[in-house]
């Protein structure tokens, strides 16, 4: 018996706006299309209830190399349609039960979303993301602390333990210092500014610390200086 299959929402645009219909979704078995209504259109494809529905859905979740996986196709999805159109991109697993559930949304959040696609209109969302290796950073912050000199006595553990605190803290003012001053330049161009939590090194691959995770909104004209 063919599993049951639900409806995963990439991003919403004007229907008159195209969208990349037929590229692979989130479950590669069944592409891209479009639901309209109301002057709207999703971007959404089917997936199997087998792999997303709520239970298997909370199972998969805990599993990296799955997410990373589903991840990276919803993100290809919304590059694509970023160079096509005006979006306004939704959360990951976003997921409908049927197109119903789609035209509903559409409906009861029309103006918001019109809103949003105003003012996302000749603009577009930027990551910035700031990685430190913690290593170096402090080895620098600790270039002007003398190192103790006491050996082989309680008074020299506790000497050790002292200046190694000292230098993490410097190490941590100024990775707080830099992304301060990171994130405030970006913000004299930029519209809009959100600041994320760190992401998951396993799950994004990162090498270093992250000490900025930053989405920026940011005009076209703007985005080269």
């Amino acid at each position: 018996m063919p599993a049951e299959l639900a409806l995963w929402l990439y991003c919403i645009a004007r229907s008159d706006d195209p969208l990349p219909e037929g590229l692979p979704g989130v479950d590669a078995r069944h592409a891209a299309e479009r639901v309209e209504h109301g002057g709207l259109a999703a971007l959404v494809s089917r997936v199997s209830m087998d792999e997303f529905g709520e239970e298997p859905l909370r199972d998969n979740l805990n599993d990296l190399a799955w997410l990373e996986r589903v991840a990276r196709s919803h993100e290809a999805v919304l590059e694509r349609a970023l160079e096509q159109a005006t979006i306004v991109p939704v959360r990951l697993c976003t997921i409908f039960a049927d197109a119903d559930g789609v035209v509903r949304l559409l409906d009861q959040e029309r103006e918001t979303l019109e809103d949003a696609l105003g003012a996302l209109a000749g603009r577009g969302e930027w990551s910035v993301k700031l990685l430190v290796d913690r290593t170096a950073l402090e080895a620098a912050a600790g270039v002007d602390l003398p190192e103790p000199d006491a050996e082989g006595s309680g008074a020299a553990y506790m000497l050790r333990r002292r200046h190694e605190r000292q230098v993490r803290d410097l190490a941590d003012g100024i990775a707080r210092d830099l992304a301060h001053d990171v994130q405030a330049r970006i913000c004299d161009e930029a519209d809009d500014a959100v600041v994320n939590a760190p992401q998951n090194r396993e799950l994004s691959g990162h090498e270093g610390e992250m000490v900025l995770n930053g989405a920026y909104l940011v005009e076209a004209a703007t985005v080269e200086r």
